[in-house]
């Protein structure tokens, strides 16, 4: 059985002042707070998020 790929995703930097799209992005990823960490699923989508909001993140992929 196929195992799904996740990554963790922390939030480094504080939103304060950044686009309105970048708040939703983060938002989308599950994260409200400054050093909060969550795991989410490796789809591209996820991947597009990441990308778009990557100056404030800390990224570690999980097998």
């Amino acid at each position: 059985m196929a195992k799904n790929k996740t990554v963790k995703v922390t939030l480094t930097k504080s939103p304060i002042g950044t686009l309105p799209k970048h708040k939703l992005c983060l938002r989308g990823l599950g994260l409200r707070r400054m050093h909060q960490s969550v795991q989410v699923e490796d789809t591209p989508s996820v991947r597009g998020m990441i990308q778009k909001v990557n100056y404030m993140l800390t990224v570690e992929n999980e097998e």
